[in-house]
Order: C-alpha cells, then sequence, then structure tokens
C-alpha cells in the first residue's frame, strides 16, 4: 500500500549537493529546503544538471558530496517507495493497452488496481483503456505515464518535464494535478524549461541550476 499523504509534516533538506557524472562536475553546492505543500520548480539550460539532480533526490544517482535529509517519511518504508519518480520518458510499453499499462506501474507503485479505471478518467483516457498503447498519440502517451501519480498515492513526486508533449490543456491539468497534491500536503519537485503554471501559485519556488563545465 502506498502511503496517500505524510503521516507527519515532511520536509526535504539539501545542503552543498554536488554531483559527478563521467568524471565531470554537473551540479555542486546545490542547497535548498521544500516542505509539504510546497513545489520547487528546477530551471536551466541544457546540462545544468536539472535531471541529475532528480536522479539523486529519488536515490538513483550517487551523490559526490553534500546531504539530502527527508524528514516526515514513513521509517517504516523506503525512501524510493514513497516517491513518484517521474522521467522525461513515459516509459509506456506499447504491446499492453492503456488500462494493462496503469495496471502494471499501479501495482509497482503500492497501489490498488481498483483505481486504475478512476484515474484513466481523469486523464482523458478513459475512452481508450483497451486499445494498444502503441496507437496513442504523444501526449496521450504522456497522460497516460502521469496518470500513475493518481493511481498509487505517494506523498513525494519528483517529476522530469511533465509537460512534455501535452497541449494547453494537458499542461492546465499537469498544473491542477500538482495544486491538489500540494494541498493534501504532498512535495513537488519539477524539473522543466517549459512554463507550468504552477509558478504563479505562493506555494511553488524557482530555483535556477547553472551549467558546470568542471
Amino acid at each position: 500500500m502506498s502511503p496517500t499523504v505524510p503521516s507527519s509534516p515532511l520536509k526535504l533538506t539539501v545542503s552543498d549537493l554536488a554531483i559527478a557524472r563521467g568524471g565531470v562536475d554537473v551540479v555542486a553546492g546545490f542547497s535548498v529546503d521544500v516542505s509539504g505543500g510546497e513545489a520547487l520548480v528546477l530551471r536551466g539550460p541544457n546540462g545544468s544538471g536539472k535531471s541529475t539532480t532528480l536522479l539523486a533526490l529519488a536515490g538513483h544517482l550517487a551523490k559526490k558530496t553534500g546531504v539530502i535529509q527527508w524528514v516526515g517519511l514513513d521509517p517504516e518504508m523506503r525512501e524510493q517507495a514513497q516517491m513518484h519518480f517521474l522521467g522525461h520518458l513515459s516509459a509506456v510499453q506499447k504491446g499492453l493497452t492503456v488500462r494493462e499499462n496503469l495496471t502494471f506501474w499501479t501495482r509497482v507503485g503500492g497501489g490498488e488496481t481498483r483505481a486504475v479505471d478512476d484515474a484513466l478518467d481523469a486523464a482523458g483516457l478513459g475512452g481508450l483503456a483497451s486499445v494498444s498503447a502503441a496507437v496513442l498519440s504523444a501526449g496521450q502517451t504522456r497522460r497516460l505515464a502521469l496518470a500513475r501519480l493518481i493511481a498509487a498515492k505517494k506523498p513525494v513526486w519528483l517529476l522530469d518535464e511533465p509537460t512534455g508533449a501535452l497541449d494547453a490543456e494537458g499542461s492546465d491539468w499537469v498544473n491542477t494535478l500538482i495544486g491538489a497534491h500540494l494541498d493534501a500536503g504532498g512535495m513537488a519537485i519539477i524539473a522543466t524549461h517549459l512554463p507550468l503554471g504552477i509558478e504563479a501559485d505562493a506555494r511553488a519556488r524557482t530555483v535556477t541550476l547553472e551549467r558546470h563545465l568542471h
């Protein structure tokens, strides 16, 4: 079972984080505090380390130096099990139907499979549930990936270019999803080069990363 909201006040503290890839420093001196009910938007040019930072926060990439401290997550569960990490690739299996794809990811995420159809409806894909994912447009494929956020509830969302391939209506939907997640006490950290709309929310903060060449 995935946690729906944090059981105690959620907080992330990052201090002097440095990350190297291929022997090259990609992120250096990154520090930030984020609390539950808040969103952090990471911006910066290509190569500035936005995706790399998300991977490190998710525990998928080792840091070189610095501290990443999560407070308020369930100590009985792995930290990664309490986070949705949605990369810029949607990881949709074209050999499965739309419903089968979301059912798989819902089970992986610890959610209830009975939530799948409601999540597909919310994503605007209810009428395509039995269709092969291979026929989906790029925007529909992205919506299917984002439906995981609804089907399996987790307190931390780490999103890499969540509105990529989406039209204006889809981008508004993502903004609404994030807002509802913050309302529930969740945390969202988003790497993007596109305007989301959430930036205008008083609960959101934007940090710009600089490219490091050594």
